[in-house]
């Protein structure tokens, strides 16, 4: 029982470590989820052109992936948006 609580508190702290690095990152680039829509922040992502515009062409494509699910997740159109300073 106790290493299946272990195991809880990995996972727990692995995706909270995750989110606080999404957090960082979209503070850096200065983009919110809400600054755009879902279809808006898709075609953000698959265009060259965009992709340097707001410099996510300089990071990971890890990274990039995480990003656009978490700005997808937030847009302004989702259940739970996010808007500047919030």
């Amino acid at each position: 029982m106790q290493m299946f609580s272990y195991i809880l508190f990995l996972i727990f702290s692995l995706s909270s470590l995750h989110a606080e690095n999404i957090s960082q990152l979209t503070k850096k680039l200065k983009l919110y989820g809400g600054m755009k829509a879902k279809n808006q922040w898709e075609r953000v992502f698959s265009s060259e052109r965009h992709l340097i515009r707001y410099k996510l062409d300089k990071i990971a494509p890890q990274q990039r992936e995480a990003l656009k699910a978490h700005l997808i997740e937030h847009a302004a159109d989702s259940k739970h948006p996010t808007v500047s300073g919030v």
